[in-house]
């Protein structure tokens, strides 16, 4: 969690720097898909986390690789990206439509993938074909082996409902920081923009 908050902040710095803006508005849809998103990761609960005190893991992200707002600009937006991408691709398995509610979970991935193609427009603006070699690189990179290591995690639980309950609690309290600090970026652009 500290990784998204350090990452995000980066990106909001970066956003208003002199000479240095993202290149594109997020909607105000965007956040309130997010939000919409995070409600429905919290109905998808099928466990009480105290019932899998026992299969609790760090997942944590490389914080040190955005220590002191060190990530450039299109780096911030490619693991902004990354992290969506990989939040659906996690949801939009076999093993994840057999551990929930699939009503929920078809609604989780049509509103990820709204943010993705939010997101695209973005990266296709302030990137074009720089994007796909920061994917291999740095930062972006870091994000992928997280999530990988969430795959291993759940292939080694053999996909428990604990272990993805463990997994949907990590998720939530990513996106969670993400769709915060994405308002807060809303917010100091309206200002920004007022006379």
């Amino acid at each position: 969690m500290a990784f998204m908050l350090s990452l995000l902040m980066a990106l909001v710095l970066i956003s208003y720097s002199p000479g240095g803006s993202l290149g594109c508005d997020l909607s105000p849809n965007h956040v309130l898909v997010g939000r919409k998103n995070l409600r429905l990761l919290g109905q998808m609960r099928r466990l009480s986390p105290r019932f899998c005190l026992q299969d609790r893991k760090d997942f944590t992200f490389p914080q040190e690789m955005v220590e002191g707002g060190q990530l450039q600009e299109a780096q911030a937006i490619s693991v902004l990206h990354e992290l969506l991408q990989q939040t659906f691709n996690l949801f939009h398995t076999e093993h994840s439509s057999a551990a929930w509610d699939t009503t929920l979970l078809e609604q989780l991935c049509t509103g990820l993938h709204q943010q993705l193609e939010d997101l695209d427009a973005c990266l296709g603006q302030v990137m074009g074909e720089e994007y796909s070699a920061l994917g291999r690189t740095g930062p972006t990179l870091a994000v992928k082996r997280y999530f990988q290591g969430i795959h291993v995690y759940l292939q080694e639980k053999e996909y428990s409902d604990c272990a993805w309950e463990i997994v949907r609690l990590e998720i939530m309290r990513s996106l969670s920081s993400s769709t915060s600090l994405q308002e807060r970026l809303r917010m100091m652009d309206g200002d920004l923009n007022s006379p």
